[in-house]
């Protein structure tokens, strides 16, 4: 069986989810240039976050809970992987088909329900019609995370990290090719994104065969098997619902003002690049890690790897957080601030950002400490921890929207996700010391916090005495040379404060782990 190598599996995952952030960030400032904030971007947003709202509820949230974990114990044990995981594929299949159907044939109430400000004005109708022609591809991206996590189990990690790639590729040069010959580019988006999910089908699948799997679907019949996995997925489905619900509180307060969808559309975006870098490919590689040493008894190696994933993701995502906060303006004027995205855009996405930034570190860690529940097939624990991280997102959307307005709902997205963090750490404790936090990390922790904190101050000042090339013709080389000050101020004071230590990095990752 190929062990999983824990160090060297996050940088894998972690190089293409930069390669797909980097084309992403290509992507949203095409999009922000070409159709800018106002009613069709608005009406993008909405319609492309249906079938990825439903996709995180079917695919990737129920089955990188449930489908994982019973995949890689059978693959460890030798007990017909292959014929649980077509099992799996013609299910899930016939679900999401299904779904599909029913979607495109009550479109107009999903968007009623998710942006129920937009009855009533152009956007509305616009985010129909986007909504009908990119809701089938969740059936593709809903199978091909299937795939992916069979991959995943197996430890082969770079096909299912780099077929995101493929999207952002197609959809940028749909957008050139349109703007080039003048053509819609709106609707030449929407039109290019069902198609990038059957590229990514396809690129997964054919790994998969590489790798010597044979998947394939076949007529969906009633097992205890599948019945187990319904019962482990379905928890986590909710779950994962509860937190697309979240999303959905935040899109129904921003649409009752005019471009605020738009601004917490680009912010997300920012806030999610160091997120899917380093949150969700720990989050990928520890998984099956753990499922796989808690199967083989081997609770000293799975507390080893949850303290390094944790201490590694804490290590990459507090400096990401305090930049953020501090620099938010610098990064955004220079991301996105260009035709219709004006500079009053870039100042209030910008305040959108900074906010986020203060809940980064809580979407990271949860991405560490929801394994130590998946890996034993725990998803009802998360579900209900969820539940209450919900009823905190709308009670602080809704009750902030007189005070705040628009961005309420950041405040309550970063509020709701240190809750669950809370939940899910006291909530761990059940399981042992396989949950407790090394030696090694806690004395890491805190000269780890120390370095990220001199960095912001640092990069404070670097802005100031940067100003005039911001607001001049050379504001590229400005960010450039105020992100490497920040990188270079952090590794430098986290040398000094020990807290880690290049030499020792270096062995770990040509170990691997």
């Amino acid at each position: 069986m190929k062990p999983i190598r824990l160090i060297a599996s996050v940088f894998t995952v972690g190089f293409w989810t930069l390669m797909s952030r980097i084309m992403g960030f290509a992507r949203d400032i095409l999009i922000s240039s070409y159709i800018g904030p106002g009613p069709l971007m608005d009406a993008y947003v909405v319609a492309f976050r249906l079938p990825n709202l439903f996709r995180r509820f079917f695919a990737e949230g129920a089955f990188n809970a449930a489908f994982v974990p019973m995949f890689a114990k059978r693959l460890e044990a030798n007990e017909a992987p292959e014929k649980f995981a077509s099992d799996a594929l013609s299910w899930l299949g016939l679900a999401v088909l299904v779904l599909t159907g029913l979607a495109l044939v009550f479109m107009p109430a999903l968007v009623w329900i998710t942006a129920e400000g937009f009855v009533g004005d152009a956007r509305f109708d616009l985010a129909t019609g986007f909504g009908r022609i990119v809701f089938p591809y969740i059936f593709f991206i809903s199978l091909a995370a299937l795939f992916s996590g069979v991959l995943n189990a197996t430890g082969r990690f770079a096909a299912a990290a780099a077929a995101p790639v493929l999207l952002n590729i197609m959809l940028v040069a749909a957008m050139l090719f349109a703007a080039h010959q003048g053509g819609d580019v709106a609707r030449a988006l929407v039109y290019t994104i069902p198609l990038a999910g059957i590229a990514q089908l396809v690129l997964v699948w054919v790994a998969t065969r590489r790798a010597g799997l044979n998947i394939r679907p076949r007529i969906p019949r009633p097992s205890p098997e599948m019945g187990h996995l319904l019962r482990v997925a379905l928890p986590a489905a909710l779950a994962m619902g509860v937190v697309q619900i979240n999303l959905v509180v935040g899109q129904l307060v921003a649409s009752d003002y005019e471009k605020a969808i738009s601004w917490l559309y680009a912010a997300d975006r920012l806030y999610q690049l160091p997120l899917g870098v380093v949150g969700i490919a720990i989050g990928i590689v520890l998984l099956p890690d753990l499922s796989r040493r808690l199967r083989a008894g081997d609770e000293k190696g799975a507390q080893h790897a949850y303290s390094r994933a944790t201490e590694l993701s804490l290590a990459l995502t507090l400096p990401s957080a305090v930049a953020l906060v501090v620099i938010p303006l610098p990064l955004i004027s220079v991301l996105f601030e260009r035709g219709n995205f004006t500079g009053a855009d870039a100042s209030a996405t910008a305040l959108a950002v900074a906010v986020y930034g203060l809940g980064l570190p809580a979407f990271v860690l949860q991405k560490t400490l929801q394994p130590l529940f998946f890996a034993r097939e725990d998803t009802k624990s998360p579900f209900r921890f969820a539940i209450l991280a919900m009823a905190v997102n709308a009670a602080l959307a809704f009750g902030l929207k007189p005070y705040i307005g628009w961005l309420a709902p950041a405040v309550a997205a970063s509020a709701a996700a240190w809750i669950m963090v809370a939940q899910l750490g006291f909530g761990a404790r059940q399981f042992g010391e396989v949950t407790r936090l090394d030696a090694r990390f806690r004395a890491r922790i805190w000269p780890i916090i120390l370095a990220a904190l001199a960095m912001g101050v640092a990069l404070w000042a670097a802005s100031l005495a940067l100003t005039p090339m911001f607001e001049g013709g050379t504001r590229y080389l400005a960010l450039m040379i105020l992100i490497i000050s920040g990188i270079v101020s952090f590794f430098g004071f986290g040398q000094l404060f020990g807290a880690f230590r290049l030499a020792e990095f270096k062995q770990a990752l040509r170990r691997g782990a």
